[in-house]
């Protein structure tokens, strides 16, 4: 009755209480402010960085209301029904002092909390007062206690009424040291690192990893916050994001960030894209919340249903128990992380272009100014650090560049390229792997495509590629050719190095999952320049996506492996490789199987193709199928345009086979129509 409410979906500094209900059993509700108090009192071991004055007094009231109530529960007195008043609405403030208290000691939290300290400290007066006007009407007489209980309580009352929370002085100076330094990197001046540490200091924030945790909750609540709040949000992460790359020397956590980075890939690369898309629209979700049923939904679909007056679950038709909807923040993350790494757009709507454009601009002044100044400092690192600096700094401009494009913007015209090229000849493994992972980031944006091939990167990434000493390392290389290779000159330029597709082509038998999906897809991006098919079809590229095919579990790596086969299908030596490594029967069946429907599509790209430049005995094998039609026309009927106008191109070559076929005139091949030319 009192959990309903997902805690771990909560925002914070909301107060999402529920209300007993009028006809709740006495004992029930005794026992429930029993535990609940007990849940309240375990914060006393908690570290509160900010009202401390404020959280110390709430618990010590809230200590001596729990020893009324347990003396209640032992004594088994029966309580009037204005007693049970009181304690319902007793009840409802604790619910609200214990998020209140979680908000205070939250991990993460410190920075945006005492920026908020002035709204936490009216928190806890209300919160106090709503005790005292409880306690106040409470009949203390129709209560079987001791009379030194009673004296307690009734002190409680008293206090609680006339004490005072307001906001504590050194909070209140640590907030002003905050803005000071904000309004310094607004005029474009480097704050004194004096005040700075003295902030820090203040929150305890002492490490590196405390700096991230910051910055990484406040990443998340951006997602949720309204427009009014994002100026601030970006300026305290610029701000975090600054003394973590200049005021601490050691990342004692990065072995573990790192891998939980790789996992996170690992994670995307085992989800199914088709469980990002909205059930009731089908399209990728922007805004994921989910319903009392558990369902997720797009919000904008959802509350459109809502709107409608349907009060069912649209996917499981179950009875909507509220409208409420709950923010899916890890859907949200998972599906921007998948876009951002396959290269997919979410600018469709005016929530998604807000979405996109909080990454293109960082909304503050304050924030753009920070992440210039640490650019600077982060370029020097690199050039004249030591060599845990340089790697310190490579690892930093990863996470940047992470971020957002105007970070990747701010450190490449800082000058970072250059430098982090020349950490690929490092005979340190991690820090190669850093430099490498922060060129991937560089290379997404326009301008760090460009000055990496004009600083000669690419025969540094090739050298990472073929023989780096860590996997990762190799797999990330792979990646950043993928990104280079966006850009048709460069495109050719990397097609013609040899070295460059025969050492995709080793990814690909040796890779992990992740990793075989990053070379898959720099080949694909090879192959959109026509000069490049024959050298990855001498690479023996063909056999080794067939097998992948065959083998792979992963909807999203076979996919990969179709569009690659597709492209290479246009062209006849490509279609006749294909059928000489028993493609043919592998992709009728995928077609019919798939859950993908853009793996349906590359299927029917690759058999137009084949029955194209391939032999009669192609169409022949595909008119035997009865099972392949329906197939056909359901991606006529469904499929996108594109789709759609290949799988008819498709029916209409088994169509003319069988007229012809029936009224034996069938010629030993195929005419040499090009129904539609596969792009």
């Amino acid at each position: 009755m009192f959990q309903s409410f997902n805690r771990s979906n909560r925002r914070i500094l909301s107060f999402p209480a529920v209300h007993p209900c009028e006809s709740i059993s006495p004992v029930t509700l005794l026992g429930s402010l029993v535990a609940l108090s007990t849940s309240i009192l375990n914060y006393q071991s908690k570290f509160f960085p900010t009202q401390k004055r404020n959280a110390r007094e709430t618990l010590r009231q809230v200590g001596i209301l729990s020893i009324f109530f347990e003396e209640i529960q032992d004594r088994r007195s029966v309580l009037p029904d204005s007693v049970v008043l009181c304690f319902s609405e007793l009840h409802l403030a604790f619910q609200k002092i214990q998020f209140l208290l979680e908000d205070c000691s939250r991990e993460g939290a410190r920075l945006w909390i005492l920026m908020k300290s002035q709204f936490v400290a009216t928190q806890f007066r209300v919160l106090i007062r709503a005790f005292a006007t409880a306690l106040e009407v409470l009949p203390l007489n129709c209560i079987d206690v001791t009379s030194e209980v009673k004296e307690l309580v009734e002190l409680v009352a008293k206090q609680a009424r006339k004490a005072r929370f307001d906001l504590d002085a050194n909070d209140e100076c640590a907030a002003k040291d905050v803005i000071w330094i904000l309004n310094q990197f607004e005029k474009i001046i480097e704050p004194d690192m004096s005040v700075v540490k003295r902030v820090l200091d203040h929150l305890e924030i002492r490490s590196w990893s405390e700096c991230n945790k910051e910055i990484r909750f406040m990443e998340e609540l951006s997602l949720e916050c309204d427009e009014r709040e994002v100026t601030l949000l970006k300026s305290l992460m610029g701000l975090m994001s600054y003394c973590r790359g200049v005021m601490f020397e050691e990342i004692e956590s990065s072995g573990t960030d790192q891998t939980e980075g790789r996992c996170s890939v690992e994670m995307l690369s085992c989800l199914n894209p088709e469980d990002f898309r909205c059930p009731i629209s089908l399209e990728l979700m922007t805004d994921p919340v989910t319903v009392s049923t558990g369902q997720t939904y797009d919000r904008s679909s959802i509350q459109k249903w809502l709107r409608a007056g349907n009060i069912i679950c649209p996917k499981t038709g179950e009875k909507l128990i509220n409208k409420e909807l709950v923010p899916n923040s890890a859907l949200r993350k998972l599906i921007q992380q998948f876009c951002e790494d396959h290269g997919v757009s979410l600018a469709k709507t005016e929530t998604q272009n807000s979405n996109t454009e909080r990454t293109i601009s960082v909304n503050s002044p304050a924030a753009a100014e920070a992440t210039r100044f640490l650019s600077k400092f982060l370029a020097r690192r690199l050039v004249s650090g030591t060599g845990e600096q340089k790697n310190k700094a490579a690892y930093e401009i990863r996470l940047l560049a992470k971020s957002s494009v105007f970070n990747r913007c701010c450190l490449i015209e800082a000058g970072t390229v250059p430098p982090l090229l020349n950490l690929l000849s490092s005979t340190d493994p991690p820090t190669q792997e850093n430099a490498i992972a922060a060129l991937l980031k560089l290379s997404k944006h326009v301008k760090g495509k460009k000055v990496i091939m004009d600083s000669g990167g690419l025969k540094l990434i090739l050298k990472v590629l073929k023989a780096g000493p860590r996997l990762e390392s190799r797999q990330i290389a792979a990646a950043t050719l993928f990104y280079l290779a966006s850009v048709d000159k460069y495109r050719a330029l990397i097609g013609e190095t040899p070295e460059a597709i025969p050492s995709l082509v080793e990814l690909i038998k040796t890779g992990t999952t992740i990793g075989k999906m990053h070379a898959v897809v720099a080949i694909f991006g090879l192959l959109l320049c026509r000069e490049n098919c024959p050298r990855v079809l001498a690479a023996g590229t063909v056999p080794l996506l067939v097998h992948l095919l065959a083998s792979s579990v992963k909807e999203d790596l076979a996919t990969d492996s179709l569009a690659a086969l597709a492209k290479l299908s246009e062209h006849i030596d490509g279609s006749l490789a294909i059928l000489k490594a028993s493609g043919l029967p592998l992709i009728t069946r995928i077609l019919q199987s798939s859950p993908s429907r853009t793996g349906k599509e590359y299927c029917v790209s690759i058999l137009l193709s084949l029955c194209t430049n391939g032999s009669i005995e192609v169409t022949v094998d595909l008119a035997k199928d009865p099972t392949l039609m329906t197939s056909l026309y359901s991606l006529v009927t469904e499929g996108t345009s594109h789709g759609s106008k290949k799988a008819c191109s498709l029916l209409k070559i088994i169509h003319k086979f069988r007229e012809t076929d029936s009224s034996g005139l069938r010629s030993s091949r195929v005419p040499q129509e090009r129904f539609l030319r596969v792009r």
